[in-house]
């Protein structure tokens, strides 16, 4: 641990804390009693970035049950690290939806906070600016929900020049490309895909015209129809929808925020664009979002990380992905939703690396994390075998909305494409839209 660190917190205080953080108090920490309390000689701090508001909340609905549920589970079961028991403090920000602000509050952990190790997630607008700090202040960072290669080339790494202090995991563009693919040849279309790309760093690395899906789609027999960048917050796609149109895109792929992806499909329906197939990224990964269409989110597709029916255990709790969802749903009343499996497996490879270091020490856990391999809840990890380094894979496939009038939910997220992943099960089959 770094020198001048205060007395350490109680898992206690912490519980209290995240009760204020969930009531928008995110960046008050409350005060200590002393570690003897819970019977742990020691506590790691662990920093937590994500958006709870704005455009990006949904990405972090379930981190307030994930940091809560991690909070009591290690006040009940220390992190054993070398020889000592280690007590778990979480110290939550949010990012409000701003990498700005990502950037700003990942400073308050490290310099006023004093955390040992930080954890972010979801999209590069948050965790780039989190991983950049981190990296410029030598404290070691896990990140996640990101691609990886506006993760790792859109802040300036190589595979001859890697990062020193941060890690990532989740799946790439190459991986998307494929899942997006095997649902399209599973329809009748004219292979004309309409591309809706938003000026931020996701949608700039997928409409990428040397390295995103056009050259990619194109050696399949795909056209892309691109209408060019928009700013997000666009409150008018009349030019998108337009250029579909005149394309005559019968395949929508894109890769908005939430709202925006609902603004523009309301106005395609309303100017007659009809696609036979959509897979969107990114603003379809949420049952809020999908429930905000109504009855026309009926078939919308979207790339699916993490349901209750991939085959992985916690390697903290050892609960399935079906228990994780089922305790979720119970407690929050509310669907499951991807990040929920993501959110947790955050936590699962700082204990793993906690443990495999030893210590506190950053260069120690930067070390463990550079050769870590544990398998987690959203599928096996492993940072020794790349694709670059700093980054570990995760398996994806691809799932398609559909309305339910017999289920608990409006809208049950199907899986229909595991070409990429054939370990997760389908639950149907790719459908038109019309």
């Amino acid at each position: 641990m770094r020198p001048g660190r205060r007395a350490v917190l109680t898992v206690l205080a912490t519980t209290a804390a995240m009760t204020l953080a969930a009531c928008g108090g995110l960046d008050d920490e409350g005060d200590a009693a002393e570690d003897e309390e819970d019977g742990a000689t020691a506590t790691v701090r662990i920093g937590y970035v994500s958006p709870r508001t704005g455009a990006l909340a949904p990405f972090g609905e379930a981190d307030t049950y994930v940091i809560d549920t991690m909070t009591a589970h290690f006040a009940d079961n220390p992190l054993t690290i070398g020889d000592q028991e280690y007590a778990v403090e979480v110290v939550a920000k949010d990012a409000a939806s701003d990498s700005d602000r990502a950037g700003e509050v990942a400073a308050e952990l490290i310099n006023d906070d004093e955390v040992d190790l930080i954890l972010a997630s979801s999209t590069p607008d948050i965790v780039n600016p989190v991983a950049d700090q981190c990296e410029a202040n030598a404290v070691p960072c896990i990140t996640t929900v990101a691609p990886w290669q506006p993760y790792y080339f859109g802040r300036g790494a190589t595979p001859d020049t890697p990062f020193t202090w941060t890690y990532h995991f989740f799946w790439g563009l190459e991986d998307v490309e494929a899942v997006y693919l095997d649902m399209w040849n599973q329809v009748d279309t004219n292979m004309q895909a309409g591309a809706l790309w938003p000026n931020d760093p996701d949608g700039t690395a997928w409409g990428d015209p040397q390295n995103g899906f056009a050259p990619v789609v194109a050696e399949q027999g795909y056209s892309i129809v691109d209408p060019g960048f928009y700013p997000n917050g666009t409150q008018d796609f009349t030019a998108q929808i337009s250029a579909f149109k005149d394309g005559d895109a019968q395949v929508l792929l894109g890769v908005p925020i939430p709202p925006d992806f609902t603004t523009f499909w309301t106005q395609a329906k309303q100017q007659d664009y009809n696609p036979i197939i959509a897979t969107i990224g990114k603003a379809l990964l949420f049952p809020s979002s999908i429930e905000a269409l109504g009855d026309i989110g009926d078939n919308l597709g979207t790339e699916v990380w993490w349901t209750p029916s991939h085959p992985y255990e916690s390697s903290v709790t050892g609960q399935s992905s079906q228990e994780l969802a089922e305790a979720y749903e119970s407690e929050t009343g509310k669907q499951w939703t991807q990040p929920l499996g993501f959110a947790h497996a955050l936590f699962e490879v700082a204990a793993a690396a906690l443990e495999q270091a030893g210590g506190t020490d950053a260069q120690g856990l930067a070390d463990a994390l550079a050769e870590l391999q544990v398998s987690t809840i959203v599928g096996d990890l492993d940072w020794t075998s790349g694709p670059v380094p700093n980054v570990a894979k995760t398996p994806l496939v691809g799932g398609q909305w559909r309305a339910s009038t017999e289920g608990d939910h409006p809208f049950d997220l199907v899986v229909v494409s595991n070409s990429e992943a054939p370990d997760i099960p389908t639950g149907g089959e790719v459908e038109a839209l019309q």
